[in-house]
């Protein structure tokens, strides 16, 4: 038993949430054995229809093949039917999708003629039967076992607390080796009634990839979760208790005809629709993470807006856009709408944050559609009757051949002159990527609006305008309760409105 991993995913809650500037998941790992596990990236995908909030989640971490645990609070009681398994290479998809991109034109003839165009999921094995010495000392510690399951390659047990400090108990005497310091960070989740959704799953089962030169991450089967509650948001303060350094955390939210933002924290537009050299195709992913990394700088506490686009299209297109089939892998099978495959937008939101820079959870709402990214507009996002934002960068070709006509047609832009395709470039795999990348060199024409390409002291970037609706400021935090500074911040990170707080015995 003890060669399992214990990974508590937090199922309804992170459905809706998204991580915060202080650690990339919504929980914290555990090992089995007298190591340390830490965090790198997530990559979480959210789906939300009138109350009803899907969560898809992919998680990496850096550590030794040992067993280890995750522990992530949820809003309600999860059963069987709202927990599913999913193939990864959906994630991959998204994260194509929505990621940077570099595109490369090439300026055309000047004297050319002008030419007039008119999946299955797997089956869930059978739950496992309660151990007595569980049930046992969840009685002494005032633990109840609300639900027991099994899907996929994990077996799920759902635990509600009258206290952390019981709780924290429980989950040392079943073996799950909480980091030291944990019953703070568990006290507020308690306080408010939430549930602790823990997975165990065969280490022996997850696949160890390696990303460039550094060492193997762990990359768990997905998981995909599914609840009804009036409220958006995401609890992400159990990941402080083991973040080791900056963490990565990626909310791409999908939702009917909206746009969504940040409520409790600074929302910023990523830079976009800067021209770079040539060289840059040699670093594209280390000149994005310096670039992004100069807007946290200006504006610490801020989730940059990457990508808010309708979901069946996109321009340039790094792949093809999603498909009926990939939303209902997503979410669409389980929200109420009769009509689920269209009308999604896609917005993709990146927070990067070390330990000491989140104080609350973060609480979404919906937000006024925006434009940028695109050929023939300006630099920076615009607000707009639709979505049509992204992270775009332009490598230009110049015409250098000969011009042999009285009226040349200059700035006319396509693909390379031999007719081959040329297809944008995503930044993929960020959290690994080198972060020294000159921009002062790599950016032709002025700097950003707020943005310092040399190092120094930047200016405030732009932001997004703020919505008119929602929570700003609002906290998730309980009076009195001993959490990381939760209160009223500028911090711009996805996050979801409380959740509701009813339990379910």
């Amino acid at each position: 038993m003890m060669k399992r991993l214990a990974v508590s995913l937090l199922v309804g809650l992170c459905a809706l949430l998204a991580a915060g500037p202080a650690r990339a998941f919504c929980g914290f790992y555990v090992s089995g054995a007298e190591s340390t596990l830490t965090n790198d990236a997530t990559l979480v995908v959210l789906m939300r229809d009138g109350t009803r909030t899907v969560l898809s989640m992919r998680n990496t971490y850096t550590g030794p093949p040992q067993d280890f645990a995750m522990v992530v609070p949820v809003p309600v009681v999860l059963h069987k039917e709202n927990v599913k398994v999913l193939p990864a290479d959906i994630f991959t998809k998204v994260e194509q999708l929505t990621a940077p991109r570099l595109v490369e034109y090439w300026e055309q003839d000047p004297c050319r003629p002008v030419v007039l165009y008119d999946e299955a999921a797997p089956m869930a094995a059978a739950a496992p039967g309660a151990a007595p010495e569980e049930e046992k000392s969840a009685h002494e510690h005032h633990v109840k076992i609300e639900a027991r399951f099994a899907v996929g390659e994990y077996d799920v047990v759902v635990l509600s607390a009258q206290d952390s400090s019981g709780l924290d108990a429980w989950l040392h005497e079943n073996k799950y080796k909480v980091p030291d310091g944990a019953e703070p960070y568990l006290r507020p989740y308690v306080q408010m009634g939430m549930k602790f959704f823990v997975a165990k799953v065969d280490v022996a089962k997850v696949k160890f990839e390696r990303v460039g030169s550094g060492p193997p991450h762990a990359v768990l089967s997905p998981l995909r979760f599914h609840y009804d509650a009036d409220d958006f948001f995401l609890p992400v303060r159990l990941g402080l208790i083991n973040s080791g350094g900056k963490q990565d955390l990626v909310t791409v939210i999908l939702s009917r005809n909206q746009r969504y933002e940040v409520a409790n924290y600074d929302n910023v537009p990523i830079p976009t629709n800067l021209e770079v050299s040539d060289a840059t195709r040699r670093q594209f992913g280390s000149f994005y993470a310096a670039l992004f990394d100069r807007v946290v700088d200006a504006h610490p506490r801020a989730v940059v807006t990457e990508y808010s686009w309708d979901a069946s299209s996109c321009d340039p297109c790094p792949i093809p856009p999603l498909e009926d089939a990939d939303l209902a892998t997503l979410g669409a099978d389980v929200i109420p709408s009769a009509d689920q495959g269209s009308g999604f937008v896609v917005t993709r939101l990146h927070a990067r944050y070390a330990k000491d820079t989140l104080g609350d959870d973060l609480h979404f709402r919906p937000a006024p559609a925006i434009v940028g990214g695109r050929e023939g507009m300006e630099q920076g996002a615009k607000p707009d009757s639709s979505n049509n934002f992204q992270a775009r960068y332009v490598i230009r070709h110049r015409w250098a051949g000969k011009v042999a006509c009285e009226n040349p047609r200059f700035g006319e832009w396509g693909g390379p002159p031999d007719g081959t395709p040329s297809m944008p470039v995503p930044a993929m795999d960020l959290a690994f990527a080198p972060r020294d990348a000159d921009l002062a060199s790599l950016v032709k024409g002025p700097a950003p609006e707020g943005i310092t390409l040399s190092r120094g002291t930047p200016a405030a970037p732009p932001r997004i305008p703020p919505a008119s609706s929602g929570c700003a400021g609002c906290s998730a935090a309980p009076s009195g309760g001993d959490v990381a500074a939760a209160g009223v911040f500028a911090l711009a990170f996805v996050a979801m409105a409380r959740v509701a707080r009813r339990r379910k015995r």
